[in-house]
């Protein structure tokens, strides 16, 4: 990190010139599946590869950004990638860069390219870290498969301002004739997305088209031209998980996976920091999320309502890149938000701008110096409480990386 820029910088010809470098690792990389999409992209390859390992397939999984390790972003057939392996890819990387520009982002992407491809498995999942056009991770010219999660607004300054265009930017991980799964999307979004899958002569396989997803008395229950699939719910929480778990099921199906890969990825998918709920403590039931954007927080007032009703408290740190406003309108019926710093994180919200921005929605707000100190107070003020904590990946990785200390 203190080589190279963190700052995101979209572009592909750094990325080219480095794996060229390195003798084209991402050419020996194993069947790919490729994700990309706004939300759900995590827990849609985490039921992926619940569903390829219960196979008995070795499966690599890029993922980004980690919550406690930056280990968790490289899991090689079915474990996080060891300190020595990342370390000696991180120096090989460097060397081979010769210190030509490059991100961190590019870098750590390449270093996971070098690892995946000298390991066997037999399928490797990749996570988009931004966009699609022109991610580090859009280099590999012919996957398997490419799976588009629901598009929504994120990261404006770089993917446009409208929703057709930030489809577009997340639709060009499509390929030349190499089948995509797509969620049900906004109707600006679906028709750039079967546009661009037009022009590449890709098979689409659209939710609401091609594939359905629902549930009916507590079941999980999938149709597409193969058949019909009745189903546990997945183990992931939350009602917006369904669509995901659709994603994933129509993704198996294309694959030629059976219904026992089918169950598994209901079933033996675990996913942290999303809608996960953590050890009571102070009398309160804790719930910790990673969502960070308007879709992330309709997903979260859909499932805190879906909930036993109790009252609720916010407690919420977020990165200075993102609206407060638009996180918090879905989730202003909550009884009261208390805004936090993300630790070690100097370019986030001041807390009291979060509390602000609350207050403007009608919504109840204080500040605290910690996520302990606002719990503290939400054991004082409203006992017995439902205590979300979210807005940034970053502060649940910081409770994560807690918890484990405790």
């Amino acid at each position: 990190m203190r080589l190279h820029p963190a700052e995101m910088e979209l572009s592909l010809g750094r990325m080219h010139r480095l794996l060229a470098t390195l003798g084209h690792p991402e050419r020996a990389l194993p069947p790919v599946i490729h994700i990309a999409g706004t939300n759900g992209k995590g827990s849609t390859q985490a039921m992926l590869r619940a569903g390829l390992e219960q196979t008995g397939a070795r499966v690599h999984a890029y993922t980004s950004p980690h919550l406690v390790r930056f280990h968790e972003r490289i899991r090689l057939a079915g474990a996080d990638i060891s300190e020595p392996a990342l370390v000696a890819l991180l120096e090989e990387v460097i060397a081979r860069n010769n210190g030509e520009e490059i991100t961190f982002f590019e870098a750590t992407t390449a270093a996971g390219f070098l690892a995946m491809s000298r390991s066997p498995a037999d399928w490797c999942l990749l996570e988009v870290g931004l966009g699609g056009v022109l991610d580090a991770t859009n280099v590999v010219d012919k996957p398997a498969l490419t799976v588009i999660t629901p598009v929504d607004f994120d990261h404006q300054e770089y993917l446009g301002d409208t929703l057709a265009e930030i489809a577009g930017e997340k639709a060009g991980i499509i390929k030349r004739g190499v089948p995509c799964v797509v969620a049900r999307q906004a109707e600006a979004a679906e028709a750039v997305i079967e546009r661009a899958a037009a022009r590449a002569g890709a098979p689409l396989l659209v939710e609401g088209q091609h594939w359905h997803v629902g549930t009916e008395h507590g079941r999980l229950v999938f149709q597409d031209e193969t058949g019909l699939l009745d189903l546990p719910l997945p183990a992931l929480p939350g009602p917006h998980q369904i669509g995901n778990a659709g994603l994933a099921l129509a993704a198996l199906r294309t694959l030629g996976q059976g219904e026992a890969a089918a169950e598994a990825a209901m079933t033996a998918v675990r996913w942290p920091a999303r809608m996960q709920r953590l050890a009571p403590r102070l009398g309160l039931e804790l719930w910790l999320d990673g969502g960070h954007n308007p879709a992330a927080a309709r997903a979260l007032a859909a499932g805190l309502a879906a909930l036993p009703a109790r009252d609720t408290v916010l407690v919420v740190g977020m990165l200075a890149n993102r609206e407060l406003e638009s996180f918090l309108s879905p989730l202003k019926h909550a009884a009261k938000v208390i805004a936090v710093p993300i630790p070690g994180e100097p370019k986030a919200h001041p807390p009291e701008t979060i509390a602000t921005a609350a207050r403007t929605l009608g919504l109840k707000a204080a500040t605290a110096p910690d996520v302990p100190a606002a719990l503290a107070e939400v054991a004082q003020t409203h006992p017995n409480a439902r205590v979300l904590i979210c807005g940034s990946l970053y502060l649940a990785g910081a409770i994560l990386s807690a918890e484990s200390a405790r």
